[in-house]
């Protein structure tokens, strides 16, 4: 194995955190959008406000990570994807940005009516973020990004397996989101509030497995490359990721909130972690492998080295913010 390979995993390491953490982020602009009215919908809201608060800037570590790690690594490759995707990759990055102001805008808005315009913005711009993330994944997965760069502005990723990678992203984010929101709503005793979240929760798992699966037949004729993977080494993690969100599913109709944010985490992981070993080794599929648009090894030993002394510096803090935010904590400090 070489050293290219190493630093793609920590790469995709990266995307896997940040399709969980920030997928889950996302998520919730989609349950502060559906809420309701200012007063029907205000204790939803508030729990959102609650849950997200502590977290949602450090989220975006991850994405951060992965961009630099991929300029660094593969700078072909990033200067490819860039040169076609910028324009996908430009309204993701706007939605971070609107959804992130009116999120903070929101607590101090003057009036109802300026907090209803900051809510809106939130919910809107939290959808249309992983939509145009996942849409750029499903570009790169068809083909579609060329080696030289400089491919179609709009049809590299308008296209069939770009919006299945869309909507199967803003499906997961809301899956999850809604996961850990009942959980928090049960165990700061608003139980009422979890059977609303309960049932939403329900109705969104149930849509994106169904995007999920059905999205495999258009991958068949417009990602050829990618479908061959997923239904071969990929297929044992295409099955889990199944298993996986049908276990959560059962669980929170049963009402066990705490064990199914575990099986919702590893539905989604699964399903990221296919692709990722369906595409595998092509960082742009059918045009350079990661082998191909490696930079000098000397940069991947020093990437590899900061990678791993980030990795003992951050991680514990990030895993001692997350369970502080998960177990209430935070709350007493």
């Amino acid at each position: 194995m070489g050293i290219e390979t190493v630093v793609a995993a920590a790469l995709f390491v990266g995307v896997l955190a940040y399709a969980v953490f920030g997928g889950a982020d996302f998520g919730s602009g989609f349950f502060d959008l559906t809420a309701g009215s200012a007063k029907g919908g205000a204790r939803l809201r508030t729990l959102v406000d609650h849950s997200i608060g502590p977290v949602w800037e450090a989220n975006h570590v991850w994405l951060i990570f992965v961009l630099v790690t991929w300029w660094t690594a593969f700078p072909t490759a990033f200067a490819a994807a860039m040169t076609t995707l910028w324009l996908p990759l430009m309204l993701g990055l706007l939605g971070i940005v609107l959804r992130g102001a009116s999120f903070a805008f929101r607590k101090y808005a003057a009036t109802l009516g300026q907090a209803r315009l900051f809510g809106v913005v939130f919910g809107v711009s939290s959808l249309v973020a992983p939509f145009f993330l996942g849409a750029a994944a499903g570009a790169i997965a068809s083909g579609r990004v060329p080696a030289e760069g400089g491919g179609d502005l709009v049809t590299s990723w308008l296209n069939p397996t770009g919006v299945v990678g869309g909507l199967v992203a803003g499906g997961t984010c809301a899956f999850l989101a809604g996961s850990f929101l009942v959980a928090d709503a049960a165990r700061s005793g608003q139980h009422d509030l979890a059977d609303v979240l309960r049932i939403r929760t329900l109705g969104v798992g149930v849509v994106t497995g169904l995007v999920v699966f059905a999205g495999l037949v258009p991958l068949m004729h417009d990602a050829p490359t990618l479908f061959k993977g997923l239904i071969g080494r990929a297929l044992p993690l295409v099955i889990l990721s199944a298993i996986a969100g049908v276990a959560t599913l059962v669980l929170i109709a049963r009402r066990r909130y705490g064990v199914a944010r575990f099986t919702a985490v590893t539905a989604v992981a699964t399903v990221v972690l296919g692709w990722g070993v369906a595409q595998y080794p092509w960082i742009l599929v059918d045009e350079l492998t990661f082998a191909d648009a490696a930079g000098a090894p000397a940069t991947l030993t020093a990437l590899t080295v900061a990678v791993a002394i980030a990795g003992v510096i951050v991680l514990p803090a990030l895993g001692y913010l997350l369970y502080l935010t998960q177990t209430e904590r935070w709350t007493k400090h």
